[in-house]
């Protein structure tokens, strides 16, 4: 989902057609991922991740409606896809897809972009690939060690003011993150995915934030959009 998608998950819920796109990107996630093996979370590692990524932004039959599509006879192929973006203010944007119409797809979110002032560019150089877990009442010392010694590829270890611990580790490695958490009693997270993380924050004008702020929420509504990541702090 990215940075943006979660700051902004709880307003968009505020509106009916912000909660159906939400609806919408859970079921194709969750659907996609009980396809690409057994339509079981116990046995499919993908599937896992995908209903916990969806398990607080979208009720649980959403959930189980998905997977019992995915048992059915439903052959509906979903591509993922990806498009990058040089925004307003020297933004970095990319946008990821899932969509049974790879062109209505690229049409969608090229016209989007373009409008609010944005063009093609390659960008993902500025983003690294991170699995990402946000969690409380666990000691960040013991955090660490647990997970070093489960031989994850952990990234960094971090704790802010409130007490929240956040794990940046390799994405192959969430799930085996996951698993070793549970020996220091850790099973619910605010955050549990992989992401685009930049490397590098930027703060933009009025005007470039108006822009993309305007942009981020047509992308946000959008048939094919499933996930937006960018580079600007201050939106």
């Amino acid at each position: 989902m990215g940075r943006h998608f979660e700051v902004r998950a709880a307003a968009m819920a505020a509106t009916a057609k912000a909660k159906s796109a939400i609806y919408m990107r859970a079921s194709k996630e969750i659907y996609a991922a009980a396809k690409s093996g057994e339509p079981d979370p116990n046995s499919n590692l993908a599937l896992r991740s995908a209903i916990e990524k969806y398990r607080k932004l979208c009720p649980k039959d959403v959930i189980d409606r998905a997977i019992e599509k995915a048992k059915g006879g439903d052959t509906v192929a979903y591509i993922p896809g990806r498009y990058e973006f040089m925004g307003p203010g020297g933004s970095n944007i990319i946008v990821d897809t899932l969509t049974d119409n790879v062109n209505r797809a690229l049409v969608t979110v090229r016209t989007i972009c373009t409008r609010k002032g944005a063009k093609m560019a390659s960008v993902a150089y500025n983003f690294e690939h991170l699995g990402i877990l946000n969690f409380k009442g666990v000691e960040e010392s013991a955090v660490e060690e647990c997970l070093v010694l489960g031989d994850v590829d952990v990234r960094s270890v971090t704790i802010d003011d409130s007490g929240e611990i956040e794990v940046r580790v390799a994405p192959s490695d969430l799930e085996k993150a996951k698993e070793l958490l549970k020996d220091l009693g850790v099973s619910d997270y605010d955050r549990a995915e992989t992401t685009m993380y930049p490397n590098e924050w930027i703060e933009v004008d009025d005007e470039a934030k108006a822009k993309l702020k305007a942009m981020l929420e047509e992308l946000d509504e959008a048939e094919d959009v499933q996930a937006v990541y960018t580079n600007v702090d201050n939106i």
